[in-house]
């Protein structure tokens, strides 16, 4: 039997620590697997990093919706995976406004959307992830500890992640851990934006609002790869790298009103989520397509969804054109089809800045900037 003395003494040179420390990084003992197989392997693994002192991680948690100032880096319990999910140790974890959202709780709708009303259900932020499968509940069948993943969990910026195994994909080969973490969220996004919603097709002209930003450095790159005529909007600064990710057209939108000419554009995607309906379109063709990602700028209730949600899903009802808002979602097969688009060198994740997971304040201090390049990443 073991006793708590045993499970809590100070001695690291104890037998039953050494045993659990190695049944942690490796195979479960033959004794080991008849339980595990009862229990649930996750659960037994759980009861064994306990055991070796393993049972903590540290963190960038909170208590209380806020700026970066509430963000604390500390130790917190480490998490037992569910029987559909699984346990990451952590590598890479993107950053983007999507996080700064869920750490202010603003607009207000996103607390009514199920992340706590007056407080955050999570305590850990995050949400785009790259890793090492460390354990898998017992329902999980297509991965299993030692593969490489990327895509989203609940809480990535931390050194172990519990993830449900469908929002997870083998990591693409070519690519880091930190170019991996960069792509579910942002790269599902601008996927979904032009196949799903925007319904692109081979010739079409298309506009990115926000060219150089998460988003929109994937947006470009995967018009290019429909067959699409593409056009970036973006600040001065960025108008190199926006060239370089293969744009057949660059507008520098401080020095230019893109919304003033009769362009006519087939699709525009509109990452940046701030002009007015009415001047978009103007630029839109008569039968165009108008795709409206994210809610930013607005008041404090509804943010930008106002826009987003109501005032385009009621225009296009009595437009010829179409105003759709996008609410992505990282699915397990479009993860795959952007993975194998990295590997077919076909989409480069842009990193503009990176930090230690002790710095991860910092970089979500800036992540509702808005003139962003590329995804910002925490490194562990």
């Amino acid at each position: 039997m073991i006793t708590s003395t045993d499970t809590t003494s100070g001695n690291h040179n104890h037998p039953l620590r050494s045993w659990a420390a190695t049944t942690v990084h490796h195979a479960l003992p033959v004794p080991a697997e008849g339980v595990a197989r009862r229990f649930g392997r996750a659960n037994v693994v759980a009861l064994l990093r306990a055991a070796s002192g393993e049972d903590e991680m540290k963190a960038m948690t909170r208590t209380v919706y806020g700026s970066a100032e509430v963000l604390t880096f500390g130790d917190v319990r480490t998490p037992v995976p569910a029987d559909d999910d699984v346990l990451i140790r952590v590598h890479a974890a993107g950053v983007g406004p999507e996080v700064w959202h869920l750490m202010t709780g603003l607009p207000y709708l996103v607390r009514i959307m199920g992340f706590g009303l007056r407080k955050p259900k999570n305590p850990i932020l995050g949400t785009d992830v790259a890793g090492v499968v460390e354990s898998v509940g017992r329902n999980v069948t297509q991965l299993r500890p030692g593969d490489d993943v990327f895509g989203t969990c609940d809480g990535s910026l931390a050194e172990y992640a519990c993830a449900r195994a469908d929002k997870l994909a083998p990591k693409p080969v070519g690519l880091t851990y930190e170019q991996a973490a960069a792509l579910p969220t942002s790269g599902c996004t601008a996927l979904q934006g032009l196949r799903d919603v925007g319904r692109i097709e081979a010739g079409q002209s298309v506009l990115i609002i926000g060219a150089s930003g998460g988003v929109g450095t994937f947006a470009i790159q995967l018009a290019k790869a429909f067959g699409a005529e593409v056009t970036g909007v973006c600040r001065a600064n960025a108008i190199e790298l926006v060239r370089s990710l293969g744009v057949d057209h660059v507008i520098d939108y401080t020095r230019e009103d893109f919304t003033a000419g009769p362009r006519g554009y087939d699709l525009i995607l509109d990452t940046a989520g701030r002009r007015p309906l009415r001047q978009l379109r103007r630029v839109l063709a008569p039968r165009g397509t108008l795709v409206i990602v994210g809610g930013e700028g607005g008041g404090k209730w509804t943010g930008g969804f106002e826009r987003q949600i109501l005032r385009a899903t009621l225009l296009s009802v009595v437009v010829p054109q179409r105003l759709r808002p996008l609410t992505s979602t990282a699915r397990r097969d479009d993860l795959v089809t952007l993975s194998e688009l990295a590997d077919a060198g076909s989409l480069t994740p842009v990193i503009g800045k990176t930090c230690a997971l002790s710095e991860a304040a910092t970089a979500l201090s800036d992540a509702d900037e808005g003139h962003g390049r590329g995804k910002m990443v925490v490194i562990l």
